[in-house]
């Protein structure tokens, strides 16, 4: 996790090419962020890229994050005059589909004065593995997109009806192309915006750790049935793969096995909720 990463897939730059071709034909924008990294897990170049569209800020998988944290953030990005909203999947529907129609208001009034009369239109943005695809459904009320908790999986823009009233645009997931940040780049690792296969995930486990046992050690050591609060590194994740059996032959530690388990659990809430940064944190 040394250099910055540089994950860009050709898919990625025609993604945005064609979202640039779209951006007349919308009225408002969604922006999608985990709500464990309201900072890192937002791409940087949107506000270029939705050219002052109006736009709302979902900070999702509020389940997963401490309450206290989330509602710190709600109050930064208000304070910034950014329409926001804290979303567990599931819940919140009528609430969010209201926050969208009142963006789009102008935008329909402007073609109702021109004698139009349509459904609102919204683009739904995100890096990828925040939760667009399944937001959607949920609008909807259906499965409507194939739903994997891996980056990727959605590749052409795709518009589908979330009410008689909205119509929404679901996207692929857009990082950027260098990502030049360390420690956002390896936070994104973290929740799988970027894949396991481009990272080192016996390295990114050990850097989780690290950071959970300085902000978050009790779910740590309540998880994996630990009682020594000093253990780091690697003696940390031989000691996470003792207590699960993850062993290889000659007794030695699968220290692989080891780090996708921590990964697989934290991105699962398992290790409790869990937020990673702050509005402070951005100096």
């Amino acid at each position: 996790m040394q250099q910055p990463i540089s994950w860009y897939p050709g898919h990625m730059a025609k993604a945005k090419r064609l979202l640039t071709d779209q951006l007349k034909r919308i009225d408002a924008v969604i922006e999608i962020c985990d709500a464990r990294l309201p900072l890192s897990s937002r791409n940087p170049e949107l506000d270029s890229l939705v050219r002052g569209k109006p736009r709302v800020l979902l900070l999702n998988k509020m389940d997963l994050a401490r309450p206290e944290a989330t509602q710190a953030w709600l109050q930064h990005f208000e304070a910034q005059g950014q329409s926001c909203l804290a979303i567990e999947m599931g819940k919140r529907r009528q609430g969010i589909l209201k926050a969208v129609v009142a963006l789009t208001e102008a935008s329909l009034a402007r073609s109702l004065r021109k004698g139009i009369t349509r459904p609102a239109r919204a683009m739904v943005l995100g890096v990828p593995n925040v939760g667009k695809s399944t937001l959607i459904n949920y609008l909807a009320g259906r499965s409507a997109f194939k739903v994997q908790d891996r980056p990727g999986v959605t590749r052409a823009p795709q518009w589908i009806n979330a009410s008689p009233s909205l119509q929404l645009l679901d996207t692929p997931g857009l990082l950027w192309p260098k990502l030049d940040d360390p420690v956002a780049a390896r936070r994104l690792s973290y929740i799988a915006a970027v894949r396991d296969e481009v990272v080192d995930v016996y390295h990114l486990a050990l850097a989780l750790l690290d950071e959970l046992m300085v902000i978050a050690p009790q779910g740590v050591l309540e998880r994996y049935k630990l009682q020594d609060e000093a253990l780091r590194g690697q003696a940390l994740l031989e000691a996470i793969c003792k207590n699960r059996g993850f062993l290889l032959r000659g007794g030695q530690m699968d220290l692989e096995r080891g780090a996708t388990c921590v990964l697989d659990e934290f991105r699962a809430g398992l290790l409790g909720r869990i937020t990673l940064e702050m509005p402070h944190d951005q100096g």
